[in-house]
């Protein structure tokens, strides 16, 4: 396996130029990076700092810097130590600029402004934390989605996730034994969501939890006949209520969440 370094320059957190990074880099096989981050650089010292790490660990550097003056000094930083130097973001800034017919004022940070939007995902992330796991079920008209299944289906981290987004979302385990909210057929604003996943996969994560967190592993839990019962029940109260189901066997949060994102998204513009 072939072994690359990648450096990561921005002016902000890193996150964008840490996505875009990892979306290319998925598409080649065989290949092993060592990812640097050198985020916040917004002055002419920590520019050079970065370059003394590249300089040390040579290897491709994508940027998203603004400032015209610290892009500069890092383009001929890198030339001088002949490393490509890419910025990801400006093909897609310049065609946005030429389409809208608009000047570009370009701001380090400014996608993580405390603006509407920003304020709006810590409120859903507030939701979230408090509605997970069955919480705080009297307020379940106020969620935009509900979640629900089994044990270990991946609802709190979709539902955190989500709240990424600005979407209020509740979270409410299927257990045996155990009623539903008696209001949650009845919800009218929610999307309400089913969660199902193979049942060998299933009794496998559930195995380990309790490895980790070093409980017995004799129980009905992991019960293979039992979880597949578990789970057969909870695609029938799906089916019963016509609750959209996803199968999360094989998809990352990510992949559920967007989902979920696009049925809501759907259903918002009356398309469900």
């Amino acid at each position: 396996m072939n072994s690359y370094h990648i450096h990561l320059v921005s002016d902000s957190t890193g996150e964008t130029v840490s996505l875009v990074s990892r979306a290319c880099l998925v598409q080649f096989d065989g290949i092993e990076t060592t990812e640097h981050i050198w985020s916040m650089i917004r002055n002419q010292k920590l520019v050079e700092e970065a370059l003394e790490g590249i300089g040390a660990n040579r290897g491709f550097v994508l940027y998203t810097l603004v400032d015209p003056e610290l892009r500069n000094i890092l383009e001929e930083g890198c030339r001088a130590l002949k490393v490509p130097c890419i910025p990801v973001l400006d093909p897609v800034v310049a065609a946005l600029g030429a389409y809208l017919g608009a000047e570009i004022d370009a701001k380090p940070g400014r996608q993580h402004a405390l603006d509407a939007e920003y304020f709006s995902r810590i409120e859903a992330l507030h939701f979230v934390l408090s509605h997970d796991d069955g919480q705080l079920t009297h307020s379940l008209d106020q969620a935009d989605v509900i979640v629900l299944g089994v044990s270990r289906t991946s609802k709190t981290p979709t539902c955190i996730y989500l709240a990424n987004r600005g979407i209020k979302a509740a979270n409410i385990p299927i257990v045996p034994g155990c009623a539903l909210p008696p209001e949650l057929p009845d919800l009218k604003k929610p999307l309400i969501v089913g969660l199902t996943k193979d049942p060998d996969r299933l009794v496998q994560i559930r195995r380990n939890r309790l490895r980790m967190l070093n409980q017995d592993v004799e129980t009905d839990y992991i019960d293979l006949p039992t979880v597949k019962e578990e789970v057969a029940d909870a695609r029938k109260l799906f089916n019963k209520y016509s609750w959209p189901m996803i199968d999360v066997t094989r998809k990352s949060v990510e992949e559920i969440a967007a989902t979920i994102l696009q049925q809501y998204n759907r259903r918002q513009e009356g398309l469900a």
